[in-house]
């Protein structure tokens, strides 16, 4: 269909056209899930803010909740890709694990458009919502057990000791969120840090 489109326009199919397309569908839905919420949200708008058709988004989306979903899963890998790359190098546990929580506090205090997303619009999408955080907690978990292996945190139950640290993150994101006169979100991880990596023995 988008090569048909293409060619109805007078311009030839370009190899890498569906993935492009895909991606600026994704880019201006962020924008505008970000300003007015997914119920708030028209497909018609998406198309337009993205000078595209209708076609050609049901081409690669079936409805306004697949391109959201879609949206939500693009941005956590994209965060937990940034997670891995960024731990590639490190090899001490806690270091670790700190600079994971320092990259996710940064991430969303930077991007609050990304937090909202995640944290807030993704509400109501109970099975999105719980496959968001079910990926965070396992990333979690896997370096709380590499820590436990090392010796740098007593032997636990890693994954609970994840859901724990998921849940603070989340009620701190949140409230951040809903604050009227929100301080930088960064500010609050020296504490947070010092609390989660108490919480889980490491000294």
């Amino acid at each position: 269909m988008v090569e048909f489109i293409r060619r109805r326009a007078g311009r030839p199919a370009g190899p890498h056209e569906p993935s492009e397309t895909r991606e600026r569908l994704l880019d201006v839905a962020a924008d505008v899930f970000a300003e007015k919420g997914y119920h708030g949200t028209a497909v018609d708008e998406i198309v337009r803010l993205s000078n595209s058709s209708k076609g050609t988004f049901y081409f690669h989306f079936p409805h306004k909740q697949g391109i959201f979903s879609a949206l939500l899963a693009h941005l956590v890998d994209r965060l937990i890709s940034r997670i891995e790359t960024r731990l590639a190098s490190e090899t001490d546990p806690i270091a670790r694990l700190d600079m994971a929580l320092s990259i996710v506090v940064d991430a969303f205090g930077q991007r609050r458009r990304l937090a909202r997303l995640l944290l807030v619009e993704a509400v109501g999408l109970e099975e999105r919502l719980v496959g968001i955080h079910s990926r965070f907690i396992t990333v979690i978990a896997h370096h709380l057990d590499d820590a436990v292996r090392a010796g740098a945190i007593p032997s636990q139950d890693t994954e609970l000791a994840a859901v724990a640290w998921m849940g603070a993150l989340n009620e701190v994101v949140l409230t951040w969120l809903y604050a009227e006169k929100p301080q930088p979100l960064e500010d609050t991880l020296p504490s947070l840090r010092g609390l989660l990596l108490r919480s889980v023995g490491a000294t």
